[in-house]
């Protein structure tokens, strides 16, 4: 069986498994919600606390949380192949892994990115809206990378947790590491840690979020490098489907 009708197959799995859709629609509604508050409090200080408001990323404040249903997404997508033996049969259809991996991939990142993309732009419009007054800096342009970062964020980080949970062969280890990392590593380590914290996946890729940044990474040098992270996961996770007995 050849890539197309590979990644035919795997759609299907995703389409007609609820967990699957119910993580995407989460994804959707934790980041907007969450953002939509993030702004109220925003909206609501004074002059002089608010002179070193972002408006860029106090509206898109909720893809903390929405980065977590994406990678429940991912993690659920994959692990579901190691258990009661789904991943022989899939193997029996698909003889090559590398073929099968791509095709599972490829069926968690595009539904990812285009709910990605609706994420960003809806919570961009309502956040934007939210913050009144204090959202008149931004510029379309702003809105527009803040959208197309959002869903590049959200896909990258998704395909970092199947990475992961193929080289784990579990979707509960794979989000035991990565959840705590990203809400008390990445925030309480990286701040002790300098520079070397610009470098985090989440930190990294979060750049493209903000009106303005600090540091050597750039909106697009960051989200490079979280590419970098997951293409290491993505790497591991099939060196491992190519080693190891299904």
């Amino acid at each position: 069986m050849g890539f197309t009708p590979a990644l035919h197959a795997e759609w299907i799995k995703i389409r007609t498994l609820r967990s699957l859709v119910g993580a995407l629609c989460a994804m959707l509604s934790a980041t907007v919600v969450f953002s939509a508050l993030s702004a109220v409090s925003a909206g609501t200080e004074t002059a002089t606390d608010g002179d070193d408001l972002d408006p860029l990323f106090s509206a898109l404040f909720g893809v903390n949380f929405g980065q977590i249903a994406a990678m429940a997404f991912a993690t659920t997508a994959v692990s579901s192949e190691f258990r009661g033996g789904a991943l022989r049969l899939s193997l029996a259809a698909v003889p090559h892994r590398g073929i099968w991996f791509a095709a599972k991939l490829t069926a968690i990142a595009l539904p990812v990115l285009t709910v990605g993309l609706a994420t960003g732009l809806v919570t961009v419009a309502v956040g934007s809206a939210v913050l009144g007054e204090k959202a008149d800096a931004l510029s379309t342009a702003d809105c527009l990378r803040g959208a197309l970062g959002c869903a590049a964020y959200l896909t990258l980080m998704a395909l970092l947790a199947a990475g992961l949970t193929a080289v784990l062969r579990s979707g509960t280890a794979a989000l035991s590491i990565l959840v705590p990392f990203l809400l008390i590593v990445s925030f309480v380590v990286g701040d002790m840690s300098g520079n070397m914290a610009d470098l985090l996946p989440d930190r990294a890729g979060q750049v493209v979020l903000h009106s303005t940044w600090q540091g050597t990474l750039g909106p697009w040098a960051g989200l490079a490098v979280t590419a970098a992270w997951t293409a290491t996961a993505v790497a591991a996770g099939t060196w491992q489907l190519r080693h190891r007995d299904a």
